[in-house]
């Protein structure tokens, strides 16, 4: 759809003018009828000045009594201008004074208060689409200026300059017709040959056109009274006093457009659309027409001689009738006019277009009334849009292919890491809150717990003395848990002074299950060995795997330990503890022929080398990722009591009859904490004692075996590299459809939520899909298309 740019121009030549923009989408060239509306909606506007220039006034002024003395005879009214024969000394002069003022014109244009109106016309307008320029102002003298020459206009071929002042009105044709009816009025023909004119006007296609050979003024305000046309012509001798336009009928005879006002009122309201005065000094006869709404109209602002009059005629109807839109076929004619400026000097600066800004741009097709009347939601691009399509569609899907390509690359060798890491811990902590796990039972050793151990003068290497132990499982016994994982490293025996301790940790059909270490990343570090009362199918090691900044994403499962190392347990703590919970409903862990584990509802395959966020670390042994129970923090997995109050009988039976207890230290000084995708850099949420961490990894297996809970995984390297790609050409399409900077940038930062949002909800039904990669493509596709924009620009 074309363009229709409203340049409005408030002030003078001597005090300068305050410029406002708007561009609009101008309405599509169709009958209209009185519901419809032909406004076009203001989509961009922008504010300048052009400062005073009474240097151009002077150019101006002196231009046109040298071009007066210079063009021979012209159709002006002979009484007003007697008989001129141009020099060839006067031709110079014009020629020279002409430069003079185009380049005065540029560099008024060209003047700093200017600039935002020429980068909004260049930022928002493509070379390659209509634009109708309307120049709009209360100085008459701004007409005679030659803006043909303007570099914007010079720029974009397919736009053209018109004229305007009035107010918008909206003008109501008649029903459609399917011939356009002309109304050809032939003036004084007095020293010019105007038969060539009533010759093209004949050989229209599909024209009635009526001729009035020097009509009476009786004569031609009965036509314009009586019958309904679509355009008005007039070919004679015209000019304009005191802003006011004059044609002559005949020698003894001429009129005003005030002395026809009511005859062409009523002519407009019955469908006129267009009045072209093939004439001389037309602007006085354009300025009157347009205060009764004329839709458009075309004038000669100076004296015309007749060979520009008439190969600016052919030109015009031969290109309008052809199909091309009028402000195309304007200037094409216009243009045309240079072959004769040898003779004829500054013979394109005659014609220009008054055009009222409430009126859609006509076409021939409109004025036969071939048009329907709503248009196609997407009609036939011309050839050359057609073909710009094809370029920012192939644009698009090279650089979305390339910019794609290089994100994969620079993410294989894990440089993006850091940041898929944070982002995830950001969408983690965005997640709904979930209820606490009350299958599970925390009880805590407490710095409080230590203490009073060491008053009661118990024996102990650890945070747990084998009295105190004796004395807790004993009554966590009593009440019938499924199982008691014991979160405590014991790597020494039981003091015999307690055999009942002794037989506990012994008895192969225990529910306590310890734990050891098999080894850590730190030099030095050969691990902790078990309880040595403990057989090893009772055994969990507890290791985990911290990220680069130790946080704990990921979930070991199991991996065959080393030999050297004196924790030879084949399955983590959680998982132990998860599969005596499991056989207690009646599920046992199996393992499909792909190797994947199976649990119930839960059927997964362990975290693979370069699968999705993580690109650097490695996947040794059987991980998953970490699916935290989502609450305000991580401690409140489930309920929680301390060793004090289990031993103090401060609990609820049913809280451990059928649970899984665990029991652990979460005293400081054992330093017995790690730290979680919930701890912030502001530290309001601080790290989790390592049995609260052995709660998560169990509430994650119980609650995707037996309810089907998600776990997080990722997808395949096709899928992400898809995914990538589809938002590297989403942020393409944005580049193409929005070409003000701000409007791009809303819509970029629009496309970058709602990617968030989809990373957001895909991660709380179990995926993490490229988040960082993506909001990359996004933004670099954008860059390149940018740039090559740009660059289209630049050469056109």
């Amino acid at each position: 759809m074309s363009k229709r740019t409203i340049l409005r121009c408030d002030g003078s030549l001597e005090a300068g003018f305050q410029v406002i923009l708007e561009i609009r989408e101008a309405a599509e060239s169709r009958p209209i009828d009185k519901e419809q509306k032909r406004l076009s909606s203001v989509f961009t506007e922008a504010t300048g000045a052009l400062p005073p220039a009474i240097e151009l006034l002077e150019l101006l002024t002196n231009w046109q009594q040298h071009y007066l003395g210079s063009v021979g005879i012209t159709r002006i009214s002979l009484e007003n201008i007697g008989t001129r024969l141009g020099t060839l000394a006067e031709s110079d002069r014009c020629r020279q004074l002409a430069k003079e003022l185009q380049q005065a014109l540029a560099n008024w244009l060209a003047s700093a208060q200017f600039q935002p109106i020429e980068q909004r016309l260049r930022e928002t307008l493509t070379v390659q689409e209509p634009v109708e320029v309307l120049l709009r102002t209360n100085d008459p003298r701004l007409h005679r200026l030659p803006w043909h020459l303007w570099d914007f206009i010079e720029r974009y071929p397919q736009a053209e300059l018109s004229i305007g002042g009035a107010p918008e009105s909206i003008v109501q044709p008649e029903l459609p017709h399917h011939q356009v009816r002309i109304l050809a009025i032939l003036g004084d023909r007095q020293g010019i040959d105007i038969e060539a004119d009533r010759q093209l006007l004949a050989s229209l296609p599909q024209t009635d056109v009526v001729f009035l050979v020097e009509p009476s003024r009786q004569v031609l305000h009965s036509h314009l009274w009586e019958q309904a046309w679509d355009v008005l012509f007039f070919a004679g001798h015209s000019n304009t006093e005191q802003q006011q336009g004059r044609i002559h009928l005949s020698a003894g005879e001429s009129l005003t457009i005030e002395e026809l006002r009511y005859g062409l009122r009523r002519a407009i309201d019955r469908g006129l659309q267009l009045a072209i005065f093939n004439s001389c000094d037309g602007l006085g006869l354009a300025y009157e027409l347009e205060q009764l709404h004329i839709p458009q109209s075309i004038v000669m602002r100076e004296p015309v001689p007749d060979r520009v009059a008439l190969t600016f005629l052919t030109q015009l109807l031969g290109t309008f009738a052809g199909g091309a839109p009028l402000y195309t076929a304007v200037r094409q004619a216009r243009e045309s006019l240079q072959g004769l400026e040898g003779e004829f000097p500054c013979a394109s600066w005659l014609p220009v277009v008054f055009q009222n800004p409430a009126v859609p741009p006509l076409t021939w097709l409109a004025l036969q009334g071939n048009s329907i009347a709503i248009p196609d939601p997407l009609p036939p691009a011309p050839p050359q849009t057609k073909r710009r399509l094809l370029f920012w569609a192939i644009s698009a899907i090279a650089t979305s292919f390339a910019v794609t390509g290089l994100t994969i690359g620079i993410r294989y060798f894990g440089l993006l890491q850091p940041w898929e890491l944070t982002t995830y811990d950001t969408l983690m902590r965005l997640r709904p809150a979930e209820q606490p796990d009350d299958r599970i039972l925390i009880v805590e050793v407490t710095e409080a717990d230590v203490v009073a151990q060491k008053q009661a003068r118990e024996t102990s290497r650890g945070s747990l003395s084998d009295e105190s132990l004796d004395k807790l499982l004993t009554e966590l016994q009593r009440h019938q848990p499924i199982a008691i994982g014991l979160d405590i490293y014991r790597d020494y025996p039981a003091n015999k002074a307690y055999p009942a301790l002794v037989a506990k940790l012994r008895d192969p059909d225990s529910s306590i299950v310890g734990v050891c270490k098999v080894s850590s990343r730190e030099a030095g570090d050969i691990g902790v060995a078990p309880p040595p009362e403990m057989p090893l199918d009772r055994l969990g090691f507890s290791d985990v795997i911290g990220d680069p900044d130790l946080i704990i994403r990921r979930h070991y499962l199991s991996f065959t330990p080393p030999t050297s190392s004196p924790c030879q347990a084949p399955y983590g703590l959680s998982v132990q503890l998860a599969l005596r919970y499991l056989a207690n409903q009646g599920i046992n862990l199996e393992f499909t022929p792909q190797k994947a584990w199976k649990l119930g509802k839960l059927q997964f395959a362990p975290l693979e080398a370069h699968v999705g966020g993580y690109q650097k670390d490695d996947a040794l042994g059987h991980q998953i990722l970490l699916n935290y129970r989502s609450s305000p923090t991580p401690l409140d997995l489930a309920t929680r009591v301390t060793m004090a109050d289990v031993l103090a009988g401060k609990f609820r039976p049913e809280q451990i009859k059928d649970r899984i207890i665990l029991i652990g230290t979460t005293a400081r000084s054992f330093k017995d904490y790690v730290l979680t995708p919930y701890t912030t850099v502001e530290g309001n949420l601080r790290e989790i004692p390592g049995v609260i961490l052995q709660g998560q990894m169990v509430s994650q297996l119980l609650s995707a075996a037996l309810e089907g809970r998600a776990l997080i995984g990722n997808w395949n390297f096709a899928q992400d590299s898809l995914w990538i790609w589809g938002w590297a050409m989403s942020g393409g399409c944005l580049v193409i459809w929005l070409r003000r900077p701000l409007y791009l940038g809303l819509g970029t930062g629009i496309a970058i939520l709602i990617l968030a949002g989809s990373c957001l909800a895909l991660l709380q039904r179990g995926y993490w899909v490229p988040l960082i990669p993506a909001a990359i493509a996004i933004v670099g596709t954008q860059g390149i298309l940018t740039l090559i924009r740009r660059s289209d620009r630049l050469e056109n």
